[in-house]
């Protein structure tokens, strides 16, 4: 829902690039916005008469107002510049090179306050506990820090079987919270069908959802999430990061339960120091403060990244986020440089590839410390009679990649069943590389009962290319393209189950396997074929990529092997 004016509006245009809309209310104002993403640009208040018409001029630069008592008046625009959204803001400045040797002291009371704070200086690990005799224990530090330094926060406590479920804060030198980020609503919605639990990630059922976008980051009542993929269908909601397992907290913000009905937004960042735009909707401040640790790695343990906004001194508070305490209510913090970094096991291939056909595997990445940029995974020394798409991608942001295994009919058993797999990424500006493993068992076993194959979706002679010229597929962002899924059956009767949200797989993110509905892509009994539908959003970037299509079936059979060119036209 956006409110653009207080009244009716009495005219509306666009100029000749499509970027630009300009409206005009019975209350006597006219305002400019950014289209698609109708971001207010510029107020026009105060027009002595109602404006009846509107035009831009050639250049895009100037407005020209109509008016009903006859008056006309020319307007130069002064538009204000577009903010980053979240998913495009600046990247954090490097880390602080710091020697790792970290001073280990234990909590000295009193200091449950900013005047009895605890001196300490950076990087350090502190044991404490959290139990008072005469008042419920709060335990603050006081450390120095540069403007920019990024020191990572990490409180160990429950992951040591403390019954302590910690909240840690960084606040300034009088003990005030400190400004992280300030988000201004731009859609106003909120939940529908049934609240939310604090771990799921499927099936957020939104109020407009249809006036969103994936990546966009929706406001939860002091949560961040971020839009991962679209609704399939009228009995479902959106996926949030990272699209399976518990959900993600953006800026450190603790993912919480939500009744239905709960009012939600989505959000972007403002500049510091800059003033919102009047758009009728709520402006949130997000500070320096984390309940449970935001990539639900560490349980009821808390964590926070800071970057100094300035030199001087800061502070830390521990307590217990229901104000509990008591003799046992131990922990300990770190306080370290941010040292972003990533891991990455293979997982999904267990008892070889069928002959003649493939089989997937993943690769999956846990990142560190925020480290958000693309990985390279790279898989060599392959067994001869075997094939497998490689090079894979990790997008930024995301969390697995998935490549397939393909053999002939008449490969012989392998000397060695295995590839070697290293990984690659830019950190800091400098590529980083990473072994990663073997990727074992790679060795022919037993001709399947299905075969699937992608051709194109044409008349006449499809075309399905080979493993070594893998049939290409090219689309537009913002375009539908269509192909057709074939199975040959021998033996096997059942239906053919091909994925449902998931159903492309290794597509790039903001491509999909579309219309397929709640039961997903699939071939019934007695049918061989079917057309599909690929859809690319209209701001997926450039790019190429290795994908196939999966089945359940025969332990997981996958297609021959494919690529996708996203290309602008």
């Amino acid at each position: 829902v956006r409110y653009a004016h207080e009244d009716e509006i009495t005219d509306l245009t666009v100029n000749q690039a499509g970027t630009r809309l300009a409206t005009a209310s019975a209350d006597h104002s006219v305002k400019v916005w950014a289209l698609p993403s109708l971001e207010p640009l510029q107020t026009i208040a105060s027009q002595p008469d109602v404006v009846s018409a509107l035009a831009f001029g050639h250049d895009g630069n100037s407005l020209h107002v109509g008016r009903m008592d006859g008056s006309l008046q020319e307007y130069k625009l002064r538009l204000a510049k577009l903010k980053p959204t979240l998913a495009q803001a600046p990247p954090p400045q490097a880390p602080l090179q710091t020697a790792l040797d970290q001073a280990e002291l234990p909590e000295k009371e009193p200091n449950n306050d900013p005047r009895s704070a605890m001196n300490i200086k950076a990087p350090v690990k502190v044991t404490g506990v959290i139990y008072g005799k005469k008042e419920n224990d709060t335990d603050v530090f006081r450390f120095a820090a540069k403007t920019g330094e990024q020191w990572v926060l990490e409180i160990n406590a429950a992951r040591s079987k403390s019954p302590l479920d910690s909240k840690l804060e960084v606040l300034d030198a009088s003990g005030q919270p400190i400004e992280r980020v300030r988000l201004k609503a731009v859609q106003e919605s909120w939940l529908t069908f049934r609240g939310k639990d604090s771990n799921t990630s499927g099936d957020f059922r939104l109020f407009k959802w249809d006036e969103m976008k994936i990546n966009q980051f929706l406001y939860v009542n002091g949560e961040v999430v971020k839009l991962w993929l679209y609704p399939r269908g009228p009995d479902s909601g959106y996926m949030v990061y990272p699209g399976s397992g518990s959900r993600y907290g953006y800026h450190d913000t603790t993912p919480l339960a939500h009744p239905l009905g709960q009012p939600a937004y989505i959000v972007e960042p403002l500049a510091k120091g800059s003033a919102p735009t009047a758009n009728g909707l709520p402006t949130f401040t997000i500070y320096h403060l984390n309940d449970d640790e935001s990539r639900r790695r560490f349980g009821k343990d808390s964590k926070l990244t800071f970057t100094a906004p300035t030199d001087g001194d800061y502070l830390v508070r521990v307590s217990d986020v229901r104000g509990f305490q008591g003799e046992d209510f131990k922990y300990t913090m770190t306080i370290r440089p941010r040292r972003p970094d990533f891991k990455l096991t293979i997982g999904g291939f267990a008892d070889g590839v069928p002959r003649g056909s493939g089989r997937e595997f993943n690769v999956k990445a846990e990142r560190l410390d925020d480290f958000e940029g693309a990985i390279r995974i790279n898989i060599t020394d392959v067994p001869e009679g075997f094939h497998v798409t490689a090079p894979l991608t990790i997008e930024a942001g995301q969390l697995m990649a998935f490549g397939a295994i393909y053999t002939g009919t008449d490969t012989a058993m392998p000397e060695n069943d295995f590839a070697i797999v290293t990984a690659t990424a830019t950190i800091n500006g400098k590529e980083v590389t990473h072994d990663i493993g073997k990727l074992e068992n790679i060795k022919p076993i037993d001709k399947p009962k299905l075969i699937v194959q992608v051709t194109t979706n044409e008349s006449g002679a499809a075309r399905t290319g080979t493993t070594t010229d893998p049939l290409e597929f090219t689309i537009a962002p913002g375009q539908t393209i269509s192909a057709r899924v074939r199975v040959k059956r021998d033996g096997f009767n059942s239906r053919v189950e091909l994925g449902s949200h998931d159903a492309g797989r290794n597509l790039p993110h903001g491509v999909y396997v579309d219309n397929i509905g709640l039961n997903g892509l699939l071939i019934v009994e007695g049918q061989t074929e079917r057309e599909f539908f690929i859809t690319a959003d209209d701001w997926v970037p450039e790019t190429t990529k290795h994908f196939h299509i999966r089945t359940t079936a025969e332990k997981g059979i996958v297609s021959n092997p494919l690529i996708l060119h996203v290309q602008k036209k």
